[in-house]
């Protein structure tokens, strides 16, 4: 099928893509969704292309697979486990099953709890030392620091509780300027790590304590564990009543629904905190129920296998037209590329084929005065994924997001049609330019055009409007691992480099010789241990 859908890329590249337009192409390419409208007509993908990418995910079985994952089986089969993070917003409540037993009792007792601490912190019934918290600081590592942190930028017009700051990297420049200005004897710390014990995040987290230990005779009071090891956070000082746990079937990248995303339910409310629950559960069901050409995900996932697997274009740039969805490409970037960044099949064969594309962004109108030159101009062809809303949360700026639109709007028209080398020519003549020089600054003003992009428009970011998209995100990588062949939930590739890290501490520190470390590694060793005396 790959090598059909090779032959069928290489016919495109041929042809183009504004050939392909007519009266209803850009009706038919198109995916609507309560509210949200998915353009996927400005790449290169035709009818028999889509019909065949259509067949593909039937004949690798994606429905049964997508069936299997919400009624709890265990398909993340490296791990065995379940994967569970459709559970978190499934607020029906309806039974969900794992080995027997439905989880949803619990999950929705912690949903609970999570909504009256969150609500007595920020009512100010939650106290600490020097009374109403005034500030959070949430301490996590990938999954339990992306989610929270771009999500609560995203949703800054409805974030009226205490003020939510995020710690990730163990370089002490971070938490260190995190904390400066901070009242110690206000602040709330959530130390989010499944075991307690993560290494950059427990390092911080003692950090914190210790900085709040210096002006709070409690600090364990002022300290909450978004974790399963209560016994751990127990040693910590922290009162189960502030431990909030999630089960294995619930991945790092994939838990922003449930305690992770307390920091944002501090900020928005509990109320908004539901709706952006809400959100991701429509999409929940539009995923598992509608036909797949009228599926969000499920062509938003075959637009990504046929630009990447079938074309060939090695990366994808998600461009958020929205300052507030700044931090989106690092969270996307984590949940494609941590899950489908595999070189083994899922029963443990090589891949003889591309899995995830390398995945990048920023928000526009930034982009375009950075790496768009690349985009428009450059030899490599980059997909882009466009996103906007129709308005935006300043009424009195109205003027600004139009613009803003406008702009958004007009880099997926110009990256298709491009501007041909006579249109140049007669650009460069009606600036006065003559002759040789006329043609040397045409060829400069060459757009290459067939340039494929995907829109994705909304009326407002909202709560629920940013569930939906997280969701669409999910379920997007969900179709493209099974396509693939791949297990999308596990991420081996981050221990090898955690593993020499531990080793290398007490290298670093004098206490083990290096034996058996290479001749770099040696030397920068030698050099950091000789740059501190």
């Amino acid at each position: 099928m790959w090598r059909d859908l090779k032959s069928m890329a290489t016919t495109a590249r041929g042809r183009g893509i504004a050939p392909l337009f007519d009266g209803t192409r850009a009706a038919d390419f198109t995916v609507r969704f309560d509210g949200m409208l998915l353009d996927y007509s400005k790449t290169s993908m035709d009818g028999a292309v889509r019909g065949a990418l259509l067949a593909l995910a039937e004949e690798r079985g994606v429905p049964a697979r997508r069936e299997a994952m919400f009624t709890g089986e265990p398909i993340n089969e490296t791990e065995g486990r379940a994967v569970l993070h459709t559970a978190l917003r499934n607020l029906s409540g309806q039974p969900v099953m794992v080995n027997g037993e439905d989880v949803m009792p619990g999950v929705l007792a912690t949903l609970a709890r999570m909504r009256s601490f969150a609500g007595s912190v920020r009512s100010g019934a939650f106290k600490g030392a020097g009374g109403a918290i005034t500030d959070v600081v949430n301490i996590g590592i990938g999954g339990s620091h992306l989610g929270p942190d771009m999500a609560v930028r995203a949703l800054m017009p409805y974030a009226d509780g205490p003020r939510c700051h995020f710690v990730s990297n163990v370089d002490g420049a971070d938490i260190a300027g995190t904390l400066a200005g901070l009242d110690p004897a206000r602040t709330l710390v959530l130390v989010a790590s499944k075991t307690f014990t993560t290494t950059e995040t427990m390092t911080n987290a003692a950090t914190a304590r210790a900085w709040m230990a210096a002006t709070v005779d409690d600090p364990g009071a002022q300290f909450v564990a978004l974790s399963s090891a209560e016994d751990k956070a127990g040693e910590w000082g922290i009162d189960p009543s502030r431990v909030f746990g999630f089960e294995d079937w619930v991945g790092g990248r994939y838990s922003i629904w449930g305690p992770i995303g307390l920091s944002l339910m501090i900020a928005i409310g509990a109320e908004n905190f539901t709706e952006f629950l809400r959100g991701a559960e429509a999409m929940d069901i539009h995923f598992r129920k509608a036909p797949a050409q009228d599926n969000m995900p499920m062509m938003l996932a075959l637009t990504g296998l046929w630009h990447h697997q079938a074309c060939g274009y090695a990366t994808r740039a998600v461009l958020p037209y929205d300052q507030r969805l700044a931090r989106l490409p690092a969270y996307l970037q984590q949940l494609e590329m941590e899950s489908n960044g595999k070189g083994v099949a899922m029963d443990g064969r090589t891949l003889n084929y591309g899995s995830g594309p390398v995945v990048w962004g920023e928000p526009g109108t930034n982009g375009q005065h950075a790496f768009y030159q690349l985009i428009h101009q450059g030899p490599e062809v980059v997909p882009c994924e466009f996103m906007v809303a129709a308005r935006g949360h300043e009424p009195d700026l109205a003027h600004q997001h139009a613009l803003l639109v406008a702009n958004c709007l007009a880099q997926s028209e110009a990256l298709m049609h491009g501007r041909d080398l006579n249109a140049a020519r007669a650009l460069m003549k009606e600036m006065g330019f003559t002759g040789a020089e006329q043609e040397r600054q045409a060829r400069h003003r060459v757009f290459p055009g067939a340039r494929p992009s995907t829109t994705l428009i909304y009326d407002l970011l909202t709560p629920y409007r940013l569930g939906q998209i997280i969701a669409l995100y999910e379920h997007r990588v969900f179709v493209e691992g099974v396509i693939l062949g791949l297990n999308s939930f596990d991420q081996w590739g981050v221990e090898l480099g955690k593993e020499l890290a531990n080793t290398l501490g007490p290298v670093l520190a004098g206490n083990v010789p290096m034996d058996g470390k290479d001749g770099s590694t040696q030397q920068l060793v030698t050099y950091v241990q000789s740059s501190n005396g």
